[in-house]
């Protein structure tokens, strides 16, 4: 696998292959696998996240703690009223990630794509955007393959990690890869994708990981609703010709750096940020008691 988003650029423009042809390639080189049997792993992840994103449609769900639940479904019911601002398709879309997020939170199944708290974004984009293109599930499946081919890139750069990078480097690189899906279904190239990784990234940076009493629940249910709809208008952003003057590979290294830099306080650590307010502190008390 290819180390930089350049390199595969080159690769993909030499080979005249798309991104995800590529990692499909690397990732059967690297497991021992057929692409076939690959493509029907990819499939039954895509499944997976099929499920996680429309349970919280009907269904009221709520965390083991009793922080979130529920929103999945008002956002849902909201957006069959036909009176939305951003229309039934955008809140769709958030409702699909914070279905996935209360699923996660309420210890049910999901797929940490690329990590359990910002497992809402992939989901949701990816079925949405499937949704809206009349998308075939093998489509959709290559949107996933697009998006590890990002993700990969950012994993051996930078980090994916909110404990080590904020949730820039969370939610943000969930929304990065799967904007970068999304351009590819969209019959994108490989550098409109890494584009549209690069904006979202550019837009996220500085983020901090500040969960309320040190759960995977508030604020981060809502910040993959954010993420969702941040990678979608960013496709669109891109397959109408808009650019990032900051090339991917500068973005994923400016976001490790921040990440580096950041007090620990604001990692993943409950010490800092909305954790530290008056209610955060309150919220903290009611569930654990003290």
């Amino acid at each position: 696998m290819v180390n930089y988003g350049h390199e595969l650029l080159e690769v993909c423009k030499e080979r005249n292959i798309s991104i995800w042809e590529y990692t499909l390639e690397e990732e059967a080189k690297a497991t021992g696998l057929t692409s076939e049997q690959v493509f029907k792993k990819m499939q039954k992840n895509l499944q997976v996240m099929q499920v996680a994103a429309e349970r919280g449609l009907n269904n009221k769900i709520s965390s083991i703690s009793g922080l979130i639940g529920g929103d999945a479904y008002k956002l849902n019911q909201y957006a069959k009223g036909g009176k939305t601002l951003t229309g039934s398709f955008m809140v769709t879309a958030m409702a699909r990630a914070l279905s996935s997020s209360e699923v996660n939170a309420s210890m049910g199944k999901i797929v940490a794509a690329p990590t359990a708290g910002s497992c809402g974004i992939m989901p949701a984009v990816i079925i949405s955007a499937g949704e809206r293109l009349g998308s075939t599930e093998d489509e959709m499946v290559k949107g996933l393959f697009t998006a590890t081919g990002i993700g990969i890139i950012i994993a051996k750069n930078a980090t994916m990690s909110g404990a080590e990078g904020g949730c820039q480097a969370e939610c943000g690189s969930a929304a990065a890869m799967a904007s970068a899906g999304v351009v590819e279904m969209m019959g994108g190239t490989p550098e409109q994708a890494l584009n549209a990784a690069a904006i979202v990234f550019k837009n996220i940076l500085g983020l901090v990981c500040d969960p309320i009493a040190g759960l995977v629940e508030v604020p981060c249910a809502k910040r993959n609703a954010a993420g969702a709809v941040s990678a979608l208008t960013t496709a669109d952003m891109v397959m109408a010709g808009v650019m990032s003057k900051i090339p991917f590979d500068d973005t994923v290294e400016a976001m490790y750096k921040i990440g580096k830099k950041m007090s620990f306080e604001f990692r993943e650590t409950a010490l800092g940020g909305l954790a530290i307010t008056e209610t955060g502190l309150k919220l903290q008390r009611e569930i654990f008691g003290k």
